[in-house]
C-alpha cells in the first residue's frame, strides 16, 4: 500500500465545543442538567479552562502545523438571560477569530453545539413557536464575530443527536431503544423545528454575510445490514441520518461526523463480537467508518461539498489513536481519488475534554490536567501536524 497525496487547499485541523472546554457555562441548560442529575452526570466545572486559555490551545494547534480550528460560540454566554446580551462575550469570540487568523489558522465556527441557554430550554426549547426567531436574534448578535474573518459556519452540530437527546432528557426514551437496540429515533417535532431553524438561519446568514459558507453537521451512524436486517437498517438510517442529510441539499457544505458503525440483523442491532477491539467508550474500533460515511453522504448529496467536522477515537494508547486516524484518512484519500469533493478533515478533539456527563473518555490530541489545566501534547498532535504540512496520508489500513 502506498501513501496518498492530499490536494492543495485540503484543510487538516481539530475541533472542540464551548461547553466541553471553556468551563463555568453556568447559564447553559447542560450546566442545569449536571446540577439536577449528579447521580448520572459528572459536573463540567471549569472543564479545560479554555475560556481563559484559548490562546494556549490555538498556539498548540498552530505550532504543530494544523491549519484549521473548529470551535463553537456559546449562545448562553451571548444571551445568558432572556433578552439580555453580553457585549463582553461577543468581544471574546471576536478575539478568538482574530487570534486564529493571526496564527494562520482557518476558523470554522459552530453556532450551536448541543447547549442552549437555560431560559430557552425551560421555556420549551426547540418546540417553542418562536424558536427560529430567538435563534435568529442570537445570530444578529454574533455578526461581529463572523465579520472578524470567519469563512465557514456550522449552524447546528449533530441536529439528529439533539432530537434524540430530547427524548432521553425528557424521559421519553432510554438511550438504547430504537428499532431493536439502536439509538432512540429522533423526536419528530424537534426534528421538524431544527430543520426549519437551520433553513432560516442559513438564509439570514447568507443575507448578512455574503461570502460565508453555511452548513450543518450530521452524526453519521454508518448503518450496515447483516443477513435479514436490511429492512430494519434502512428504516433506522432514514430516520436517524438521511432525512437530516436531505435537509442540507441547498447548503454550501455538509459536515460529516463518524466514529464507528451500527449493524442491524432481523431482530435489531447486533453487538460486535466479544473478540472485536473496542474503544474506551465501548464503541467498535472501526477506522473504515469515516470513508463509508463520506461515501453515503455524497450519494445522498452529490452536489454538496463534504467537510469532515469530527472523527477520532477515545483511547489511552496514543499509538492506537495514530493507527485509527491513519485508517480514517485512508478512507478520505480513497474518496477523493474517486472524485468525491471532500474539503478537509477536523479531528475530534484537540483536547481531552468533558464528554457530556463523563470525564473518562480521552479523544484529545492534547492531554489536560484536571487540576492545573496544564496542556501536554501527545505524539498524535505532531503526527497529524506533519500530515497537514506534507499533505501525505501514510500507508495504513482502510
Amino acid at each position: 500500500m502506498t501513501a496518498s497525496l492530499l490536494p492543495a487547499g485540503f484543510l487538516i485541523g481539530a475541533s472542540t465545543s464551548a461547553h466541553q472546554i471553556e468551563g463555568d457555562n453556568t447559564a447553559s441548560d447542560w450546566w442545569l442538567f449536571e446540577q439536577r442529575r449528579p447521580e448520572t452526570l459528572q459536573p463540567s466545572g471549569r472543564a479545560c479552562d479554555s475560556w481563559n486559555r484559548w490562546e494556549q490551545d490555538m498556539d498548540l494547534l498552530a505550532d504543530a502545523g494544523l491549519q484549521a480550528y473548529r470551535f463553537s460560540v456559546e449562545w448562553s454566554r451571548i444571551e445568558p438571560e432572556d433578552g439580555e446580551f453580553s457585549a463582553e462575550a461577543v468581544d471574546h469570540y471576536r478575539r478568538m477569530v482574530a487570534g486564529a487568523r493571526e496564527r494562520g489558522i482557518e476558523p470554522i465556527v459552530t453556532l450551536h453545539h448541543f447547549t442552549n441557554p437555560a431560559w430557552f430550554t425551560l421555556g420549551g426549547g426547540w418546540l417553542r413557536p418562536d424558536a427560529a426567531d430567538r435563534f435568529g436574534g442570537y445570530l444578529d448578535r454574533v455578526a461581529p464575530v463572523l465579520d472578524e474573518g470567519v469563512g465557514t459556519v456550522i449552524t447546528i452540530n449533530e441536529p439528529n443527536m439533539v432530537a434524540i437527546m430530547h427524548r432521553v432528557i425528557t424521559g421519553e426514551a432510554a438511550l438504547e431503544s430504537g428499532l431493536g437496540g439502536g439509538l432512540p429515533l429522533p423526536h419528530e417535532g424537534v426534528r421538524d423545528a431544527l430543520i426549519a431553524v437551520h433553513h432560516d438561519a442559513r438564509e439570514r446568514l447568507r443575507a448578512r454575510h455574503a461570502e460565508l459558507k453555511v452548513g450543518w453537521s450530521v452524526a453519521n451512524q454508518v448503518v450496515q445490514a447483516a443477513p435479514g436486517g436490511q429492512e430494519r437498517a434502512d428504516a433506522y438510517r432514514e430516520a436517524i441520518e438521511d432525512v437530516w442529510l436531505r435537509a442540507a441539499a441547498a447548503d454550501d457544505l455538509i459536515g460529516v461526523q463518524a466514529y464507528t458503525r451500527t449493524v442491524f440483523g432481523p431482530d435489531g442491532r447486533i453487538e460486535p463480537a466479544a473478540e472485536i477491539p473496542r474503544t474506551t467508550t465501548g464503541w467498535e474500533y472501526y477506522p473504515a467508518a469515516l470513508g463509508e460515511a463520506i461515501r453515503h453522504t455524497a450519494a445522498v448529496l452529490p452536489d454538496v461539498p463534504v467537510l469532515v467536522t469530527e472523527n477520532g477515537i477515545s483511547t489511552r494508547d496514543d499509538a492506537e489513536r495514530i493507527a485509527y486516524t491513519t485508517g480514517a484518512l485512508r478512507g478520505v484519500a480513497d474518496a477523493l481519488a474517486d472524485g468525491i469533493d471532500v474539503r478537509g478533515y477536523l479531528h475530534w478533539s484537540l483536547l481531552d475534554n468533558y464528554e457530556w456527563g463523563h470525564w473518562e473518555p480521552t479523544f484529545g490530541l492534547v492531554a489536560v490536567d484536571r487540576t492545573t489545566f496544564v496542556r501536554t501534547p501527545k505524539p498524535s498532535l505532531s503526527w497529524l501536524g506533519q500530515v497537514a504540512r506534507d499533505r501525505i496520508v501514510p500507508p495504513g489500513p482502510r
